[in-house]
Order: structure tokens, then sequence, then C-alpha cells
């Protein structure tokens, strides 16, 4: 519609000042979820980091299997390791406190008074790797990019309360959302930044071998697509005076070696090919990390304790399939499973079963819910197990004499009550159909783990089988979701939120390349989803974990697995 009267120019400049500004909170460099940030305004530098730490020298690690693409934010191809030394965040996070953000692109984080808007101011000093300065305009293309169809979905859950992104002059960028969402301003503070110009005329979601035209401390050097590839520290990074990278980004290469599997990889660990190691294999750990370089202490092998967040691994079930919509045989399946006797025989006693969907932590359930639990819980009773409101969860366990068999009597109750029998020696339903299933693996090593389950499922009349296929074909398989069983995990931050919508919400349960790989679509999650997503305060998140924790749990989506504490 035409305005009938012309405003004078310095009123308009005016009005537009008092309207973009009028209903902004004072800008400030950091901010943190429901806290005061633990670095003050004038900080140095982060204090896990040696300021004055040496540059030089090489840093060789390993990657498994092989990689085809630079491009971390699509879902064509394997990206390669360490893609992330590429890119620069508007904002950065500090590693000793549970979610806060600092300077990087931008220099100041503005929330509006009404939690509708957030604005950034960039740095004028902020540039790309090929030289150009970084604007307003940059962060809005990349952010566009990422949240259009071109890019991997998980953006759409990451940010999908976000109206729009409004460039207000050359250096400040206003994201506007479409409701308020106490953490959304800080997961925005993550957004990365690249150059237009390094789509030049390729369409987003093809754009995979092309260098990135970026702002972070590395640059490629040189590759052999699949086999390896060699980051460079660029002398003339923008931000390194900045202290949210002072003490850090030291090497001036560094490389990673790719290896078929973490076998293979070993070996070469062991004969010197590159230099650190995180052992996910307790058999390895156990019986393989020796020989003369050990005994030299050429290589120093060590177990450190940790109190950090392990979220939760277990084997998946794909509720997609027809078999695994029913969860008395998710819970009969469960049953089967012997971790104790796994941790005893070949685990050599270093793990700890997960139990919880959060697992080492705070956020974790424990005894019966809470009455804030409740009254999120309770207008949900008709839809929940009662198990739900009146029993403490435990894992399966066997740690009592014959509990394995008492733990077989229960499932075969279960499956009964289901409507399956055993006939001519093979478990079937009302249609005759048997109850078999496949577990989908990426790495050797998980048939050792997998063949007594599948033993003790066989005592059931239940048939599992086992594959391991190329890393390829396996990620291909997993986006499309085209598996009965996997191993997964759901790996937790102190301070969850808008993430989850990517695990655990409806909206993702159907969309191809997301990680709700079991395929949950339940209102009572969605609800605790929501819930979490809008805490306002940590005490409020952490009920709304705690029976978000409960409602996964009782619903038996997964067996759970073990974690290293």
């Amino acid at each position: 519609m035409m305005l009938k009267k012309k405003l004078h120019p310095f009123k308009t400049i005016f009005f537009i000042y008092i309207f973009i500004y009028s209903s902004i909170c004072s800008a400030s460099p950091s901010a943190a979820m429901g806290y005061v940030p633990k670095y003050a305004d004038d900080f140095t530098h982060f204090d896990y980091v040696d300021p004055n730490a040496k540059k030089g020298g090489r840093l060789i690690l390993a990657g498994t299997g092989t990689f085809d693409s630079f491009n971390p934010f699509i879902l064509k191809g394997i990206t390669a390791e360490g893609t992330d030394l590429l890119f620069d965040t508007l904002m950065v996070s500090s590693k000793d406190e549970p979610f806060s953000k600092y300077p990087l692109i931008a220099n100041d984080i503005e929330l509006a008074k009404d939690k509708l808007s957030v604005t950034f101011k960039i740095n004028p000093k902020a540039k790309f790797n090929n030289g150009d300065e970084i604007t307003a305009q940059d962060v809005k293309f990349s952010f566009d990019t990422i949240m259009s169809d071109n890019a991997h979905p998980q953006y759409k859950f990451m940010y999908g309360d976000v109206k729009d992104a409004q460039v207000i002059d050359k250096y400040t960028i206003r994201f506007n959302f479409k409701q308020p969402n106490p953490e959304l301003h800080l997961i925005l503070g993550g957004v990365y930044v690249f150059s237009k110009k390094w789509l030049a005329d390729t369409s987003f979601d093809k754009l995979t071998e092309v260098k990135p035209i970026a702002s972070g401390p590395y640059t490629i050097k040189e590759y052999d697509l699949g086999k390896r590839i060699t980051y460079q520290r660029n002398e003339n990074y923008w931000a390194n005076d900045l202290p949210t990278r002072k003490g850090q980004f030291n090497f001036t290469e560094i490389q990673y070696k790719y290896y078929q599997d973490l076998v293979i990889s070993l070996e070469a660990f062991k004969a010197g090919e590159f230099e650190f190691r995180y052992e996910y294999y307790s058999k390895l750990w156990a019986r393989e990390h020796n020989g003369p370089n050990y005994d030299s202490g050429k290589i120093k092998k060590e177990n450190l304790t940790h109190s950090n967040i392990e979220g939760m691994q277990g084997f998946l079930f794909n509720t997609r399939k027809k078999i695994f919509k029913d969860v008395n045989v998710r819970r009969a399946i469960a049953l089967a499973f012997d971790f104790e006797w796994s941790n005893k025989r070949l685990f050599y006693n270093q793990y700890v079963v997960n139990d919880s969907y959060f697992s080492n932590s705070e956020l974790k359930a424990t005894g019966l819910p809470s009455e804030k639990e409740l009254a999120l819980l309770n207008p949900y009773k008709s839809q929940l197990p009662e198990a739900v409101f009146n029993q403490s969860w435990q894992p399966v366990s066997t740690k009592a004499p014959h509990s394995l068999r008492k733990n077989l009597r229960e499932a075969r109750d279960v499956l009964k009550k289901a409507g399956w029998e055993i006939k001519d020696g093979e478990l079937v339903n009302k249609e005759n159909q048997p109850l078999k299933f496949n577990v989908l693996l990426a790495q050797k090593g998980m048939d050792r783990i997998l063949a007594p389950f599948a033993r003790n499922l066989a005592k059931l009349g239940i048939v599992m089988k086992y594959r391991t296929v190329d890393r390829s074909l396996y990620i291909r398989r997993i986006r499309e979701f085209d598996y009965d069983m996997i191993v997964g995990s759901y790996p937790e931050s102190m301070s969850p939120g808008n993430e989850l919508r990517n695990m655990f919400h409806s909206v993702s349960a159907d969309k191809k390349g997301s990680r709700n790989y079991i395929g949950i679509k339940d209102p009572v999650v969605d609800m605790l989803v929501d819930a979490i997503i809008m805490s306002k305060n940590r005490e409020d998140l952490i009920v709304a974990c705690h029976a978000l924790d409960r409602v996964l749990l009782n619903g038996n989506y997964l067996v759970p697995n073990w974690y290293i504490n």
C-alpha cells in the first residue's frame, strides 16, 4: 500500500531507528543460558588454554572409511574430518561452562525485550580467507542457504523458530523469531558463515569438492580424495588475537589419514603413522595396546576419569518397521541382552550400563517423578505406561543368580500377551509372520557382542542377523532409514534444547537425514521436547529432562548399551 503523505527523510530515518532499537536490551559481548557468563568483557583468554603456547609442527590424526566432500552442511557425500577448522561462527562457546557465547565474527549480541528477535554486530575486522570482509549480507546468505531445501535438514529443526534474517546495516544482522524461544539467541551464535563466492554458480546441494571460502583458522592445503587431507594454519587469520582464539590452533598443519576400519588404524597408530587415538573398543584397549613403542614410552596409554554427560547408546529399533511398532516386542528383545555377561567376558569390566538418555548427569531421571514432573506428565496419564508414574526405571540386569533365565521367561510372557507363539520352533504372530530382523553395522568388532545376544534371542524363537557394510553404504542407508536395527547413540549436552527436535520429535520422524533414527512419533515426547526448549530457567529444564527421560526409557525404543566413566 502506498503512503499518501511523503515523509521527511530525517524523520523517516529517525522512525526506523526507533523501530529497530527501542525494543532491544543493552548490547553485550557475551551471553549465557540462565547464569552470568564466567568471563568478563575484558577477559584475555580462556582459562583452559596457554596464551603463550608455541606454534608450529604438524599433527597427524586418523579418519575412518573415506570422504568425498568438503561441505559439512549438506546431505550429499561424506564430509572430510576436520572441516570445522575452515569455518568460523558468529560467536563461540567456552568449554568450561554449560552454555555460553563469546565474541568471534560478532562483537555483540542483543536480545530484544520481547524475546522475539536477536541482533548481532559484526566485527569490521572479520574477513574470509580470500581477504573479503564479512558483512551482514554474508551472514544472511549463509543462514538462508543452510535453511534451504538444498542443505541438511538438521538446521530446520535447530532454527525452526526463526522467522527470517534481516540486514539492518553493513555490520548488523537481526534474526526475527516466530515465538519466544529461551535458547534460540544463543544457538544462533553458532551459525557458520561462508562466502557467496564459494558457491559461484553451483547449487549448494551439489557443492562437494570445491574448497570453502570461509573465515576459519585453517585452509585446505592439499588432499587425496578419500585417502588424506591436510589443513594449513592461515597465518593471516583475522581472529588470531581475539581472546576467544588466543592459545588455540597452534599446529601449522593438521593432517587426517584415512583407514578402512578401526582395527587397521590401530596397527597404523602402533607403527607411528599418526599421533593420537581415542579407543572405542574395550578388547583393543585391554589386549592390543602393547608393544615396543609402549614399552619405550613413545606411546603413552592413559585412562582418564571424567564426569561428562554421556547421553545414550544402544541397539536402536526402527519403529517405522511393522515388527517394532509394538512396545511389547521391543521390551521382550531388550530382556534378552545380558550386559553383565558381556561386560565381564567381552569388555574386561570397563563399562557402565546406560541407564538414561542423559547418563552420568543431573539430567538423568531417578526415583519416582517429582511433583513438578507430574505437573507435566499427569495431563497425559492415559497415554503413558503406569510404570512412568509408579516405578523407578532400571536397566535389564543379570547380576542375581539365574536372572537371565528369569528375564527370558518374562520375555516369553510379554510376547505371548502380544500375540506371538512358537510354531515348529519359530516365533510367529497371528498372521504366521516370523519375528526376524537384521542389524546394520558400519564397523567390524560388534559381531562378538551381537552373537551371544542372538543366541539368547534364539531361545525365544527370534532370529536376529547382522551385517557389516562399507561406510559410504552405511551412511546412505542410515539417511534413508533403510534398516531394522542399528547401533546408535544420542550424545547430549548439559543444556539440551532445539537439537532434541532432530532426535525425538515427530517433525523429524519422516525427514530423511534426521537423527530421529528410531522414528519416534509421540505427542507426549513432542510436548516434553518443547518444554525443554521453552524452559525459563535451569530448574525447569532439569525437570523437563527428567520427565522426557522417563517417557523415552519406558517406551523401550532401544536396548541400552554402555559407556566409560
